[in-house]
């Protein structure tokens, strides 16, 4: 008798499309190397890339952000940017540390005045995307912010303009998270 491994559902949307996540993993990591070269901050951001992907794809299908990718994100960022840190990289812990409490705040209140709005999955992924912008300094973090939401606000009036969704309609954000981060990144990494 062999062994089964349990099948996790929320995974069943990068199982299914393996090459598009791929190429889009490949992509990203390209355009990380590329802006940031070789560099300590690169496998924390190389990691951030990966993960990223796989929840972008997970996140637009399943319209959740589930806890096995993002939980684990946020400690192994901070242990990656505190190797990078203690090797002299430029960078700032303490601000990648605000950045993180920052994020947090802001989508734990935005979660709590309006739950049916934003999802837990997106307060779960805000501390490591704050992370990451606030290790790149206070000028990435706002601009990732800001990328952030004028991204799914972008997309938002664009489902409203084509009447593919109401007022009340949710669709998924941890793409536009993610994308609105990387786009800060590749603007002052």
């Amino acid at each position: 008798m062999t062994p089964t491994t349990p099948r996790d559902p929320w995974f069943d949307p990068v199982r299914r499309r393996p090459a598009p996540v791929a190429l889009v993993a490949l992509a990203v990591l390209a355009l990380l190397a590329w802006r940031l070269g070789p560099r300590p901050d690169l496998a924390a951001f190389a990691v951030l890339g990966l993960a990223g992907t796989c929840l972008a794809f997970i996140d637009a299908e399943l319209l959740r952000l589930p806890d096995p990718l993002t939980l684990p994100l946020l400690p192994v960022l901070l242990a990656l940017l505190g190797l990078a840190a203690a090797t002299g990289q430029d960078g700032s812990l303490t601000g990648a540390l605000y950045g993180m409490g920052a994020l947090l705040l802001v989508y734990g209140v935005l979660w709590f005045i309006a739950p049916s709005q934003i999802g837990l999955g997106d307060v779960k992924l805000a501390p490591s995307l704050g992370l990451a912008l606030g290790w790149l300094g206070a000028e990435a973090f706002v601009t990732g912010v800001v990328a952030i939401h004028v991204l799914g606000g972008l997309w938002g009036a664009a489902l409203l303009a084509t009447r593919r969704a109401g007022r009340g309609s949710s669709f998924p954000f941890g793409p536009f998270m993610l994308a609105g981060t990387l786009a800060a990144v590749l603007l002052h990494g």
